[in-house]
Parts: C-alpha cells; sequence; structure tokens
C-alpha cells in the first residue's frame, strides 16, 4: 500500500503560505454557495482564516457552511462588516457566473484585491502537485473517486470537488499538502489557470457554448488544457478523443493503454476486470452505469502510475460510495426506487436514464427534469428532447436561470422544449407544483434530475415514499 508519512508537520508549509496570501486573514467569497466556491471557502476556513461572503440563495450547502462557522448574508448591501473590512488583509474571491452585483462593486472601488476562483485555485496548484479532472461530463465523479482512492493511500492530499463526497460528506478534505485533486472547470475556460501535474480527460462535448459559441472552440480549450501536462504519461485521455498531443488512454470494452471489460453483476455488485498491459486485476464496486466504469479505469489507472498499488485500489473501489446528487438511490419497503441526478446535459441524461433502463428493464419510469440555463435549453433542445423520450411519463419543470435572465432569451420556455418531446405523458410544472403532481403519479422508479433547485424535493420525496 502506498503510505507517505510526516505530511502533516508544522515544518510543511501549507499552499496558503507558499502563493504569497500569508498576510491575508479574511477571505470574502461573492457566490459563497456554489459548489466550487464553497470548497475553497472550507480551505481557507480549515487554516484558520476569517471566511465570510455572500450568496443570493439558501441551500442545503449554505446552510452547511453556516452550521461550521462561516458567516453568510444573503440581501445585496454594504453591512457594518463588509465596511469593516481592511482592505490591506483581505482578499474578495468572486465567481464568474456573478455579472453585476453591488457588493463586488463596493470592493472593486474601494481598491480591494478581487480574484476569480479560479485564479486562485490556480496559486494553490502552482505549489502542490497537481492532479487535476477535466471533461465536459464525468469530471465530478473521476475527481471524487480520485479524492477518494488517495485517501485510501493515505497520500498527503487536499481535495476541491464539484460535489459531495458520500464517503467524506463533503467536496472539501485535507489530508496533507504535497498533492491537490480537483475538477478542471472548462467554464470561462477557468482550467487553463491551472498548473495540472497530473490529468484526466474524460470528454470535450459541446457544452458552454455561451462562453465557446461552438464544439470546435471548445475542443481547442481542451487541448490548450492538455499542453499544461509536463509528461505524456501523466495525462490520461479518454480513448478516441484528440487533444492534440501524445497522452495515455484508457476505455472500457475496448484496447487502451488502460481499459476495462467482462462488466457483469452478482447481487448487486459491479464486477469489471482492469487491464494494464498484460497484467489484469478484478475489481468490484456498487456504482451502477458503463459510464462509471470507464470513469473508475481513468481513477485506477492514474493513481497506480502515481504508485498506488492495486490491493490499495481494489479496496477503495469496493467502498466506495459516490457522490450526492450522483446517480443517488433510494429503494422503499413498497418496492419503490427513488433515484437523484445532477444531470443537465443530454449526454448526461441519456447515461442515467440508460442505466435505469439497463438495470431495471421493465420498471415504469417517471421522470422529474429541470432544464439548467436558458442558453444551454435553446444551445441542446432537440437532444434533451430525445434523451426525455426515453421515460414513461414525463414532468418537465421551469428552466432554471441561475446567472441568466430570461429576457434574454425571449420564447426559450419549458412548455417550448415540452413540443418538442415526442411524448404522451407528459406536462409542465413549477417547481412549487411538482411534489404533489409525483405523488399523484403511477410509477415504480421515479427520477429526479438537474442541476438546479430541483434538490429541495429530495427530502420530502424520501419522506413521502418512506411512509406511503
Amino acid at each position: 500500500m502506498q503510505q507517505e508519512q510526516n505530511h502533516n508537520t508544522a515544518s510543511t508549509p501549507s499552499p496558503l503560505e507558499r502563493v504569497g496570501v500569508r498576510n491575508i486573514e479574511t477571505f470574502y467569497f461573492v457566490g459563497i454557495g456554489g459548489i466550487g466556491m464553497s470548497n475553497l471557502a472550507r480551505y481557507f476556513h480549515a487554516s484558520g482564516k476569517n471566511v465570510l461572503g455572500y450568496d443570493k440563495t439558501h441551500t442545503k450547502l449554505t446552510a452547511a457552511l453556516q452550521s461550521e462557522g462561516i458567516d453568510i448574508v444573503f440581501e445585496d448591501k454594504i453591512d457594518k462588516k463588509i465596511a469593516s473590512l481592511d482592505k490591506e488583509s483581505t482578499l474578495v474571491v468572486y465567481t464568474p457566473a456573478i455579472k453585476v452585483l453591488g457588493i463586488l462593486d463596493y470592493f472593486r472601488d474601494n481598491g480591494f484585491e478581487v480574484l476569480k476562483r479560479a485564479k486562485v485555485l490556480g496559486l494553490i496548484t502552482e505549489n502542490t502537485e497537481c492532479i487535476a479532472v477535466a471533461g465536459t461530463h464525468g469530471k465530478t465523479t473521476t475527481s471524487t473517486l480520485v479524492a477518494h482512492l488517495c485517501k485510501e493511500a493515505n497520500l498527503p492530499f487536499s481535495c476541491f470537488l464539484g460535489g459531495i463526497s458520500e464517503n467524506f460528506k463533503s467536496n472539501f478534505l485535507y489530508n496533507g499538502n504535497k498533492y491537490s485533486v480537483l475538477e478542471a472547470d472548462e467554464y470561462d475556460r477557468s482550467f487553463l489557470t491551472l498548473s495540472p501535474d497530473w490529468a484526466i480527460i474524460t470528454s470535450n462535448d459541446a457544452d458552454h457554448l455561451d462562453i465557446y459559441g461552438d464544439v470546435e472552440t471548445i475542443e481547442k480549450g481542451f487541448n490548450e488544457f492538455a499542453v499544461l501536462i509536463p509528461d505524456n504519461n501523466q495525462l490520461f485521455v479518454r480513448k478516441g478523443i484528440d487533444i492534440g498531443r501524445p497522452s495515455k488512454t484508457y476505455a472500457v470494452n475496448e484496447e487502451a493503454d488502460f481499459y476495462s471489460d467482462n462488466l457483469h453483476i452478482i447481487d448487486g455488485w459491479m464486477m469489471f476486470d482492469f487491464h494494464k498491459g498484460d497484467e489484469t486485476v478484478e475489481f468490484a464496486w456498487q456504482i451502477p452505469g458503463i459510464h462509471n466504469v470507464e470513469n473508475a479505469t481513468a481513477a485506477i489507472a492514474l493513481l497506480n502510475s502515481v504508485g498506488v498499488d492495486f490491493e490499495t485500489l481494489q479496496i477503495g473501489i469496493s467502498n466506495f460510495k459516490g457522490i450526492k446528487r450522483r446517480y443517488t438511490i433510494n429503494q422503499f419497503e413498497n418496492g419503490k426506487i427513488y433515484i437523484d441526478d445532477y444531470a443537465h446535459h443530454p449526454t448526461e441524461l441519456n447515461a442515467v436514464i440508460g442505466s435505469i433502463r439497463t438495470f431495471y428493464p421493465n420498471k415504469k419510469l417517471l421522470v422529474a427534469f429541470q432544464p439548467h440555463l436558458f442558453s444551454r435549453t435553446k444551445d441542446f433542445a432537440d437532444g434533451f428532447a430525445k434523451s426525455l423520450e426515453n421515460c414513461d411519463e414525463l414532468i418537465l419543470l421551469d428552466i432554471y436561470p441561475a446567472r441568466e435572465l430570461q429576457e434574454n432569451f425571449e420564447g426559450i420556455t419549458s412548455e417550448w422544449l415540452l413540443e418538442k418531446v415526442n411524448h404522451d405523458k407528459k406536462e409542465v410544472s413549477s417547481l412549487g407544483e411538482a411534489f404533489n403532481k409525483i405523488k399523484e403519479k403511477d410509477f415504480d422508479i421515479l427520477l429526479t434530475v438537474g442541476a438546479g433547485n430541483i434538490d429541495t424535493l429530495y427530502d420530502p420525496i424520501v419522506n413521502w415514499l418512506t411512509n406511503v
């Protein structure tokens, strides 16, 4: 088993000190409730710094941050705490998803140092051996699995994840500072600010066309990211993706530098064989889906290349519990099954619904889907419609706007999208009405899916199906 000792000693400077912000005592996060912002907030809070911030929405995540001792406000106004901050000892971190905000204007107008989240994360990666996972799909599961395997191997690492690990109940974990594990987010080209030493590229499909414009520009962005990796043997790319330079390839059910095959299920366990050259190792876990075996193949390949032995990796794979809202499955005494997932792109929807159809071929499937962003709905409307036709009944929620304004996307509504779905049993619902509509339906499996605030339905649905 790969182990590194004495990785948490006082003599080792933290990445916080080495990035030159030793004099910063307060970190103010504008948009602190975002999954990527919150892990950085937790990092600095764990480093003993004063952390506070703003978000427009109360969520489970903001509540968790507050319970950990982080002060959050939900009104865009200059309160006493903001007014009392010293610009010399305060760093303001913001997400590019926020375009206009009075608080952000105040900090800029008054000479505070204001940095994008990606820039701050990039500073941290400059001073660690960074393991970065990029891809329009699969990066959250893969990076979380990499972090879990690092912990299993007791590597000295910190992780910054885009989802909540079911194993350590957070999107952040500190176990030392030699390695950093993180998602390399393509949005706003943020991943180009990182300094990765090792990387996985899971996919480069069209997404974020509001930023890139077309698929060719997205592919160019991933190629630019690939150039950042210093060694061809430390770059792992799903077979079939051209990233413009040599790399190690991985795949499922086809030969590559690293690949898995012989997928089968025994007593609820997904079994697969991992191949590295002439070596074959059997793995077993309880995470469904061929696409997830693909993610595991990449993680195993990278960690073994770092030096973690297969026995340790087998144990880590077997006890990996997954990520909240990534195929989170609940089974009830009445026979009902409830699955909740974060999918918000047609490719992701196809993977989730396809997995359900594979494992439960004769079950009646009800899908409640909340589209995320007007721009994404517009760009991939036909793909969404085709994906959603694969259920038995559909409840299509209103579009979650996030950073966008509806007046900039005239005519792009859930009603417009629903017309494209070739299905007899379909309807549009507000989020507020969705739970009551679900309770009226006849189904064997319920899938709630989307990246917005559809997650607020989770607890009410679980409570209802537990007691129905």
